[in-house]
């Protein structure tokens, strides 16, 4: 895979909204692909093919019916920086973007939007979380924030274990600002859920702050979600 190959890869139109839409970490099909991508079902599978040969897709056969998904976390931090940099376009797609996405969303298995945003910076102000290693984004926890989280029921040794970075900064497209991203963003997302502070919404990547999640969020972060 060269780097013009995989550029022009994502940036054909089809394509391109076949990634986005799978930067919820949720599987499709190619049909379900191929409405969101205004295409045939014909012309979607070849779109997914050269998605596949790119390394961008993978996917997964069950019964009759074949899924496709983000083919990995560094994927999808590509397709949000590429939406920071996309510059006035990305301005005028955020005008557009729905209040709920700007608020709480995910960007493939960690939490992002302005709640994402809060929670970088509330696990760094408070101490929890440090910059760590020669790259700016890099982060860890602090043997603080490794009690707090442990005790919230954050599954910190299978981040720590994951065959992944475990936690940085990734700048997030409607708010310029950097939330957790890594095996760490993906565990406290997972937190989340089990514990409904967060619930997913079918019709996009918005995450809905449940009562209990307002109270949870404020009572262990102060963050006013």
């Amino acid at each position: 895979m060269s780097i013009p190959s995989c550029a022009a890869a994502i940036g054909e139109p089809a394509r391109a909204r076949m990634l986005y839409a799978l930067l919820d970490d949720r599987a499709r099909t190619s049909t379900e692909l191929a409405l969101i991508a205004r295409v045939s079902p014909p012309t979607a599978s070849a779109h997914l093919n050269r998605l596949r040969r790119e390394g961008l897709v993978g996917v997964v056969a069950q019964g009759k019916h074949r899924y496709y998904k983000l083919s990995g976390a560094e994927v999808a931090g590509v397709l949000e920086a590429l939406s920071v940099v996309a510059g006035r376009e990305a301005n005028r797609l955020l005008a557009k973007t729905p209040h709920r996405l700007r608020a709480a969303r995910t960007c493939y298995d960690h939490i992002a939007g302005a709640l994402g945003v809060m929670l970088h910076d509330r696990l760094l102000a408070s101490g929890w979380m440090c910059r760590a290693g020669s790259d700016e984004r890099s982060c860890d926890l602090t043997p603080k924030g490794s009690a707090v989280l442990g005790a919230l029921g954050a599954d910190l040794d299978a981040a720590r274990s994951a065959r992944r970075r475990f936690a940085f900064g990734c700048l997030d497209w409607s708010e310029r600002r950097p939330h957790v991203g890594g095996a760490l963003g993906a565990a406290l997302l997972e937190l989340a859920l089990r514990r409904k502070w967060v619930t997913r919404k079918r019709e996009d990547r918005s995450l809905g702050v449940t009562a209990i999640g307002r109270r949870a969020f404020f009572a262990h972060f102060q963050i006013r979600a």
